[in-house]
């Protein structure tokens, strides 16, 4: 598809789209609602609730955890997964604005 040529879109533009790449695929969606459920979980219980591999819920793992949506902590060799509610709010308040105003412009 070729350059996506960001600067000609505003930052809130830019970082809808950004976490609307990190949503468009089921596997994270289901990483982010499990997560929502737990008290810090880890990539093994992760992997087995979901049905993907370690190595695969490794790399969903850190596609979200980029983007701002999870936090993670080690304790020892082990790495916990949290929800960043702050974030999450973020999006919340992105895409609320987006339907808001796409809604005011159409209907």
């Amino acid at each position: 598809m070729g350059v996506t040529k960001k600067y000609l879109h505003s930052d809130q533009v830019n970082q809808l789209a950004d976490l609307a790449k990190v949503l468009s695929h089921p596997a994270r969606v289901s990483i982010l609602n499990y997560i929502g459920d737990c008290d810090g979980c880890l990539c093994k219980g992760i992997s087995e609730h979901i049905g993907l591999s370690q190595p695969t819920t490794s790399q969903h793992l850190d596609v979200i955890r980029k983007s701002g949506l999870l936090e993670s902590r080690f304790d020892g060799n082990s790495r916990y997964y949290t929800l960043n509610p702050e974030r999450l709010a973020e999006l919340n308040r992105l895409f609320t604005d987006f339907f808001e105003s796409t809604e005011a412009k159409c209907c």
